[in-house]
């Protein structure tokens, strides 16, 4: 049983079938024991790239409809959400000035630093950060997080 922070690039590969969909998948399934931990804001984020894939006709309106029900259930019932707070927009403004990141990215990473926080305050391991952009990847590692990029496990 491991904990994961997982980035909206992560959790949306368990709704839309794209490289590294069965790993995440088989990973944030619930009999597997481990802990999904995501910012109340990749909400915005995964709806943001479902909006852009029922654009691009990559889905029916009726297939949106499911996913997105079944997304909002699952950020409800199985994850950990870190929800927005200024402690984590200052550390996100420190990160920005660190690294080049967007906006969303470090507050992603800020986020994740906050729940690796909580859980080693809790004599816990820190969680794996999981986020399939290189340049986040990057600035998490850089923070002493642990990462794995979900596009290299097709």
């Amino acid at each position: 049983m491991t904990d994961y922070y997982a980035d909206s690039s992560a959790l949306l590969k368990r709704h839309v079938h794209e490289v590294g969909s069965t790993w995440f998948q088989d990973l944030a399934d619930p009999p597997g024991g481990n802990t999904i931990i995501t910012a109340r804001i990749s909400m915005a984020e995964v709806y943001s790239a479902l909006n852009r894939r029922l654009r691009e006709t990559h889905f029916t309106a009726t297939d949106y409809a499911g996913i997105v029900a079944d997304f909002a259930a699952l950020c409800d019932a199985e994850y950990d959400l870190i929800e927005l707070s200024p402690g984590i927009i200052e550390q996100a403004r420190l990160l920005l000035e660190r690294y080049v990141l967007r906006a969303y990215d470090a507050v992603q990473l800020a986020s994740a630093w906050t729940a690796r926080n909580r859980l080693l305050a809790a004599r816990l391991a820190a969680p794996i950060f999981l986020a399939a952009d290189d340049r986040l990847l990057k600035a998490a590692q850089a923070e002493g997080l642990a990462v794995d990029n979900p596009n290299l496990h097709p």
